[in-house]
């Protein structure tokens, strides 16, 4: 199976509530630092954490309860491939 690498840039907006349920995630996680959570993060400020967070959720569809929400947080998208 042939497999393919693209690095993608992404845009995205979010309210003052999604920020702050990150925050409060990444603070559950810090009391379990053996979590799954951790793996390749090492390092990380905890803004860095809690802006990974809130991307991950929107890339991943947790905000995307309609077809037009994930146009509201996805600002720009750039991307390049390889092989």
């Amino acid at each position: 199976m042939e497999t393919h690498r693209v690095k993608t840039c992404f845009t995205i907006t979010f309210t003052d509530e999604q920020y702050t349920r990150a925050k409060y995630y990444v603070e559950d996680m810090k009391r379990h630092p053996n979590r799954i959570f951790w793996k390749g993060k090492e390092g990380k400020t905890d803004d860095e954490l809690i802006i990974e967070q809130i991307a991950h959720r929107i890339l991943s569809g947790f905000y995307n309860d309609d077809p037009l929400t994930a146009g509201r947080h996805i600002m720009r998208m750039d991307s390049t491939a390889t092989r």
